[in-house]
């Protein structure tokens, strides 16, 4: 008999990666996003949903309705704030509230875009604008559930100062939400993104930004739009100085 070697040791089992599935793995999914409402609870139950969704044919349609709930809910919670001061601030407050994040994100998008594509994104145009959409979308949901807390100091307090640093913090918190959401669709694409975490620097300053641009939100004034350019810091100090002589 021919003598044998020495047996080989065993070749170690494969072990699966342990990264999230692909998109549209689940049945649940690829179930299509026609409505409004769908939109909605597609982004608060199945965000995976709506980012399977913006990778297929037809995805303008998800885009537009994540656009129409971002607005409306926009709409509502801008009523809270103008309920602070009342009077014209009612419809004042809604609108700039709506148009200002619609066009802080029209301002956004083509840097976006640009950091995506250097790099080394493949996400296309449509679906870019819709991670932003739903950025929209799930901020202004998270500012309606905080519209009831923001009505009860509204009605309680006179203090503008105290309601704009709470306004201020709820937005914080939805645009942390929001901006988490945008990142989850890049990370599930594999894509780098490297330019991904300075955008979000960008889009924040844009936003209070626009805040100081389209003021008064909170409080009145004797024009609808300031008539002089400020800087969002130099607006925010003068406030505090005056609420602080105010309260002397």
């Amino acid at each position: 008999m021919n003598p044998t070697g020495p047996t080989p040791p065993p070749v170690p089992p494969t072990i699966p990666s342990a990264g999230p599935p692909p998109l549209g793995a689940h049945p649940d999914e690829q179930a299509p996003i026609g409505s409004v409402i769908t939109a909605v609870e597609a982004i608060l139950r199945q965000p995976r949903r709506v980012l399977y969704q913006l990778r297929q044919p037809g995805a303008g349609r998800v885009t537009l309705a994540m656009l129409g709930a971002a607005i409306m809910c926009s709409l509502v919670y801008g009523i809270v704030i103008g309920s602070f001061s009342g009077g014209t601030q009612l419809w004042a407050a809604p609108v700039k509230v709506a148009v200002g994040l619609l066009i802080s994100a029209a301002i956004c998008l083509p840097s976006l875009y640009i950091f995506a594509c250097l790099s080394g994104s493949t996400a296309r145009l449509s679906e870019v604008v819709g991670l932003v959409a739903g950025l929209l979308l799930l901020m202004t949901i998270l500012l309606i559930g905080f519209a009831p807390v923001a009505w009860l100091f509204s009605q309680s307090t006179e203090s503008l100062l105290l309601m704009g640093a709470l306004h201020l913090f709820f937005w914080l918190i939805a645009t942390y939400f929001g901006l988490r959401f945008l990142n989850a669709g890049f990370v599930l694409r594999e894509d780098r993104a490297g330019g991904l975490k300075v955008w979000m620097v960008i889009v924040l300053l844009v936003m209070v930004q626009m805040t100081t641009a389209l003021r008064p939100l909170l409080g009145t004034a004797d024009t609808l739009l300031p008539t002089e350019k400020r800087f969002f810091l130099s607006h925010w100090g003068e406030c505090i100085k005056h609420a602080s002589q105010a309260e002397r």
